[in-house]
């Protein structure tokens, strides 16, 4: 199971279980013979059901680590940009995130991300508060750990609109 456990200043440390359920009786005796079915957990949260992605016969109705890997990236870059916001006297009433990824395949059975862009739409309290709303993103860019754990880029296209 899993938890956030602060070991030492500024270092944390995460776990959490993996399994895999998809044996529907043989095992892995072939590619086609088991289910790519997995229960994540995490110490006093909800189950997580998973599986790989559809082309890779997973199932469409679970999460998929690309999807996972897509929402660390646009959910880490929202709580980021809170933060930044909150410092720069900004008011956010509303975010909305449109996030696309793209992950292309290097024909020996593997790949990797290339790119993530992260599209959010922002209302703030205050027209005055437009333009360091605008600025908070590249703070939030700065400060998220997810994008800055990356090898690939993590763009950006938000639009701040306000209230009033």
């Amino acid at each position: 199971m899993a938890e956030s456990t602060p070991r030492a200043l500024g270092e944390h440390h995460y776990a959490l279980t993996s399994t895999w359920t998809g044996n529907t009786g043989t095992g892995t005796t072939g590619y086609r013979d088991y289910r790519r079915d997995v229960t994540i957990e995490v110490s006093g949260k909800p189950e997580l059901l998973a599986s790989s992605d559809k082309p890779f016969r997973g199932d469409p109705s679970r999460w998929n680590p690309e999807d996972l890997l897509l929402a660390s990236l646009s959910e880490c870059h929202l709580l980021s940009y809170l933060h930044a916001c909150v410092t720069a006297g900004v008011v956010v009433v509303s975010y909305r995130d449109e996030a696309t990824g793209m992950m292309r395949e290097d024909g020996t059975g593997g790949g990797s991300f290339v790119e993530v862009t992260l599209r959010p739409e922002v209302v703030v309290a205050e027209a005055s508060m437009i333009d360091a709303a605008e600025r908070a993103h590249a703070q939030a860019n700065a400060w998220c750990f997810i994008a800055n754990s990356m090898n690939f880029p993590v763009r950006h296209q938000a639009k701040v609109t306000a209230l009033a």
